[in-house]
């Protein structure tokens, strides 16, 4: 005959213990998910930011010199008073774009050596003294004819390598949402499933 089953000493949850498990990990998972999203939006200020500074910066010092720096025509790789040690800065064509990849380097360069933009001035490559964003590419200053197809010509901010969950907000917050319009543009389509991708900033 088989005896009787000792349930005593087992040890099991409870459904309100499950509850309170699961509450605690609804509460945890919330945690990490609003983190992550308040590190995408101050990501998202710190860019918009950026691009104000690069515009501020840039029309000071042609308040003070009279040239967009980079275009800027006078030799800046010498020392004080005419010159910031900006390496290979020997003067743009003074024609307000940045037509060349020497004005473009320069930009950089002029800007630090005025005292506009923290950097090395003596560094005269593009790749190493452009200022960084937080998803690691690179503010590059350009011009274009016809800026992403858009019929638009002039300079602009490229930024590259973005969210373009970021590009499509930073579009909808500052500007007109739709990315081939506006001064905030994408070279991506916002519906493609494209993770990354660059932004035709038209601040000048």
């Amino acid at each position: 005959m088989l005896g009787k089953v000792n349930l005593k000493g087992r040890s099991g949850f409870t459904l309100i213990e499950l509850a309170i498990v699961l509450v605690i990990i609804g509460l945890i998972l919330g945690s990490i998910l609003k983190g992550q999203e308040m590190i995408k939006n101050a990501k998202m200020k710190r860019i918009k930011s950026d691009v104000d500074g690069i515009v501020a910066a840039t029309y000071s010092y042609q308040d003070r010199y009279n040239y967009l720096p980079g275009d800027d025509p006078t030799d800046r790789s010498g020392n004080p008073p005419a010159g910031f040690g900006a390496t290979g800065c020997r003067g743009g064509n003074g024609d307000g774009l940045f037509g060349s990849s020497n004005e473009r380097t320069c930009f950089w360069q002029e800007l630090a050596g005025a005292g506009f933009m923290s950097g090395d001035p003596s560094q005269n490559d593009e790749i190493k003294v452009a200022k960084r964003t937080p998803f690691g590419g690179r503010y590059l200053v350009r011009y274009a004819n016809n800026i992403n197809s858009s019929g638009k010509s002039g300079n602009y901010i490229y930024v590259e390598n973005v969210p373009t969950e970021i590009i499509k907000s930073l579009d909808e917050k500052y500007d007109d949402g739709e990315y081939n319009k506006g001064t905030i543009q994408c070279d991506y389509d916002y519906t493609t499933s494209r993770a990354y991708a660059d932004i035709y900033w038209l601040a000048f």
